[in-house]
């Protein structure tokens, strides 16, 4: 008497196919969906570090013509403001932990799977 899985495979082949690239999209989706949170915290970190070089220059430009002028306008601290609002907001973005349940999905899959092939065998096995 052959195993269930043996027959199964031998008997349908096109059920394991399709099995096969179930399992295909699967890794697929979960990769997809974790490389677009690695990709949205790499944005995040170079427009983090884009962000505050360009506000250090227009903090020293800033400083510059407050001394050249010697007076102080509002606009000379609003401006590298905005630039050092926008390096905090994206460096926060970046830093934050993302939940990451790699491949979870896929796991689960395989558990219910190992698990299925087991309770087979057991029953072939009585």
């Amino acid at each position: 008497m052959i195993h269930p899985l043996f027959s199964t495979v031998l008997g349908h082949p096109d059920l394991v196919a399709e099995h096969l690239a179930n399992y295909g999209a699967l890794v697929r989706q979960e990769a997809q969906e974790a490389s677009r949170g690695i990709v949205a915290r790499a944005v995040a970190g170079v427009l983090a570090a884009v962000s505050a070089m360009l506000a250090l220059a227009l903090i020293g430009v800033a400083v510059m013509l407050g001394v050249m002028h010697g007076s102080f306008h509002w606009v000379l601290a609003a401006v590298p403001g905005v630039a050092v609002l926008i390096a905090l907001v994206a460096g926060y973005i970046a830093a934050r932990p993302s939940p990451f349940h790699g491949f979870a999905d896929l796991r689960e899959q395989l558990d219910a799977d190992l698990h299925a092939l087991r309770a087979a065998g057991d029953r072939h096995g009585n």
